[in-house]
């Protein structure tokens, strides 16, 4: 990525973090929410680019969510550099055990494995009253070196630090893509065997992305714990999963923008949806996906690749 690509990402963040403190404080709070989500999606599409899809990303989503709030509310720690690297550091220790079984399997059994694990931690936490059961528990606002901020403030300073996440880790997804690492998951999804027979290690491949997911949905869990100041089971449920699957397909695998795109608009979606029907509106969002799988097999990102192809052909 060349420094002017860089220095336009780098006011392209500066002008979504303006636009999103001038926001009233819902629509401030949906843009954190989308980024949080849109950092999961982002692990999961890496999977996807492998021909995985998985229905369990819920577990370290929750996983983020919970140490975020275990933190603030049991051991009073609450800045958020130390919560992030701590969700992280969780979530892959599990993610390291859990791959040493998961990433031996393809297709529906590691779709359906990665879901029955999501659904464990579910179970666990619902029994669990010390953590709230099914109403879950609040989390204390968050601070940063020193500085704690009050509750509006608390809102601005995740929304700032979750602009910087998705810009940064965006551009190091990107940069992982175009490695020889990252060409080596499409390898895997389309010929297993011939890898191998080139010396490569399937397993290791898989296993790499894998940690890389878990890592990126604890990002995600633990600003969506820390904007919204409560965490409850329903985040490993298996319907959370799904929604990240849902975002994944919207906004497609070919870009590491397509993502979060995908779960701002999703998010804008489901509000108006909700809005004008309550009672209704996952019919909304079902017609909205049916729509883009028979338009846009390949996501939202393909109307930017139709668009760059034209203006390729004009030129030319």
């Amino acid at each position: 990525m060349s420094k002017k690509s860089l220095a336009l990402l780098f006011f392209l963040g500066l002008a979504i973090l303006a636009v999103g403190l001038v926001l009233p404080n819902w629509m401030s709070y949906l843009l954190t929410i989308a980024m949080g989500k849109g950092l999961v999606v982002l692990g999961l599409v890496l999977l996807m680019r492998a021909g995985l899809v998985s229905f369990g990303q819920g577990l370290y989503y929750c996983v983020g969510a919970y140490v975020a709030g275990m933190l603030t509310q049991f051991a009073e720690v609450t800045d958020v550099l130390l919560i992030l690297l701590a969700s992280i550091g969780v979530s892959v220790a599990i993610a390291a055990i859990i791959g040493l079984l998961l990433c031996r399997y393809r297709e529906i059994f590691f779709a359906m494995f990665s879901m029955a694990f999501s659904m464990i931690l579910y179970g666990l936490l619902v029994r669990n009253q010390v953590l709230g059961s099914t109403d879950g528990f609040n989390v204390a606002n968050p601070s940063l070196l020193g500085w704690a901020p009050g509750p509006e403030a608390a809102s601005d300073l995740v929304l700032a630090v979750a602009v910087f996440l998705v810009f940064s880790l965006g551009i190091l997804a990107w940069r992982y893509l175009k490695s020889l690492s990252g060409y080596a998951g499409e390898a895997v999804r389309e010929n297993e065997i011939r890898l191998e027979y080139l010396g490569g290690s399937v397993f290791k491949i898989v296993y790499v992305k894998y940690i890389i997911a878990a890592g990126l949905a604890a990002i995600g869990g633990t600003v969506t714990a820390l904007v919204s100041g409560h965490v409850d089971p329903e985040m490993a449920y298996w319907t959370t999963s799904g929604e990240f699957v849902f975002i994944a397909l919207m906004g497609g695998t070919a870009h590491v923008a397509a993502p979060i795109i995908a779960a701002v608009l999703f998010e804008a979606l489901r509000t108006y949806a909700f809005a004008v029907a309550p009672y209704t509106w996952q019919m909304i969002l079902g017609f909205a996906l049916l729509a883009i799988i028979l338009f846009m097999p390949s996501g939202l990102w393909s109307l930017v690749e139709r668009f760059q192809t034209k203006k390729a052909r004009k030129t030319t």
